[in-house]
């Protein structure tokens, strides 16, 4: 019975010892990744499921997992693999999210590492947190930084045309239309030379975007509630 117990007490220990290990970690990810992603650290042990720290969210340490995280503990342990990358939705929005198993000395799983990155978030936000100030970028990665930022900006225009093509509930005369309206929204022309970039790949002149983008402003300002008479 004594064995058993000290037997139980140093696998406690050896599970507190490797979830607390990974601790500093949530920290440094919340900031690495920015305003829009959550990151959590759970113990499995008792109390199982309660966040040992978390950061980057409204939650406080000690919160309980959340439905999504549990499915996809679940999911994990289905599949017998220590860590879990996958796209699903949340809230109605897409979440980027990674799970990492934490496991302790002789293998047990003790934790959980979570993080959810908001893919929904606006463009602009996502990336203002990704990429360095820039009195802090290295003047031999200038180059780098803007190619990035380039492909990921025609990979979000050639997803939002793609999309909206395929879309038979917007009229054909009015997919341009739509498909500025969308960009604007995902604040794609906040970044530089994307309008330029738009008109090329919607064979339109930049005038017509602008007047699009403007129509959007408009509309936008007259459903605001300020604009509207109170009844």
């Amino acid at each position: 019975m004594l064995n058993t117990t000290a037997t139980e007490t140093a696998a406690s220990a050896s599970q507190h010892d490797a979830v607390a290990s990974c601790a500093q970690l949530v920290d440094g990810l919340a900031a690495l990744y920015g305003r829009h992603c959550e990151v959590a650290l759970y113990r499995l042990d008792p109390p199982e499921g309660m966040a040992e720290r978390l950061a980057g969210g409204n939650r406080q340490p000690g919160a309980a997992m959340t439905d999504a995280e549990q499915r996809l503990l679940a999911e994990l342990q289905r599949r017998g693999e220590d860590r879990l990358c996958l796209t699903h939705q949340r809230l109605g929005a897409p979440v980027r999210s990674l799970v990492q198993a934490v496991r302790g000395a002789h293998g047990e799983l003790a934790g959980l590492l979570c993080l959810h990155l908001d893919l929904g978030a606006p463009l602009h936000e996502l990336m203002a947190d990704l990429l360095p100030p820039e009195n802090e970028r290295p003047q031999a990665s200038a180059e780098n930084f803007s190619n990035n930022v380039e492909e990921l900006v025609t990979l979000t225009v050639e997803r939002t045309i793609d999309a909206i093509n395929a879309d038979p509930d917007v009229a054909n005369n009015a997919k341009n239309k739509q498909i500025v309206t969308t960009l604007f929204e995902k604040g794609i022309f906040d970044i530089k030379d994307a309008i330029a970039m738009v008109s090329d790949k919607l064979n339109i002149s930049k005038h017509t975007v602008y007047l699009y983008i403007r129509q959007k402003k408009r509309d936008d300002e007259a459903s605001s509630p300020h604009n509207q008479e109170n009844p």
